[in-house]
């Protein structure tokens, strides 16, 4: 079987991209990261998943984002805005997705895969500039500059497989492949149990794509 390195952060859009990456007849080796985040509910959601999903293996890195601050997901003094915004939102971490990909292409380089799968979306999401179908075409190009993979000749592929679908869309493919919904989290102020705010960015396109896609919502909400 190829491998594949999958970034799974526990929520509905990397899920639904490990069930993908699966169902194409990858053996999938999953990503999570303890970067700061505020809340640890999505790193259960992440180890349910990767147990449910049977990956080859499942490595949870600690990665110090939260020491930098800068974002209302890694900073509690900076609140989870409850009111749609404009620009890049306050829950933007810098840098992540870059650092995320970074490790994703050491282990694969590690793992001798050539595949990484991530579940960014550049439709119904925040807005977020590491979301975006250029800056995967970036990533993937420095991917096999520096690497001792690329220069030998045997390239990278970067797998964005949801960026230009509607959460409506995700969910629908999701459904497909028999996902089940209840066990993820999206929210950006999730509490210790993993109940979601119903009113985050997060939260907000969650609902959205569900009712869109005439699905009932199965999220554990805390109001």
């Amino acid at each position: 079987m190829k491998k594949a390195v999958v970034l799974l952060s526990g929520g509905l859009d990397s899920v639904t991209t490990l069930a993908l990456a699966q169902s194409q007849g990858y053996q999938c080796h999953a990503l999570s990261f303890d970067y700061g985040q505020i809340h640890a509910a999505e790193l259960g959601a992440a180890i349910r998943a990767a147990q449910q999903y049977a990956v080859a293996e499942h490595k949870i890195i600690r990665a110090g984002l939260g020491d930098l601050g800068g974002s209302a997901l890694t900073d509690r003094s900076i609140p989870v805005p409850e009111q749609p915004g404009s620009g890049i939102p306050v829950t933007y971490v810098p840098a992540r997705n870059t650092l995320f990909l970074a490790f994703a292409l050491g282990w694969a380089e590690v793992l001798g895969a050539l595949d990484i799968f991530i579940g960014v979306n550049a439709v119904d999401y925040s807005g977020y500039p590491d979301c975006r179908p250029e800056y995967i075409e970036a990533f993937a190009k420095l991917a096999n500059l520096a690497t001792r993979s690329g220069i030998e000749g045997r390239h990278f592929s970067i797998h964005a497989p949801l960026i230009q679908l509607t959460k409506a869309d995700i969910i629908r493919t999701g459904i497909r492949l028999g996902v089940d919904y209840a066990e993820t989290i999206s929210c950006y102020n999730a509490d210790e149990q993993g109940l979601a705010c119903r009113v985050c960015d997060a939260c907000r396109f969650r609902a959205q794509g569900f009712a869109e896609a005439g699905v009932t919502d199965p999220t554990r909400y805390r109001t």
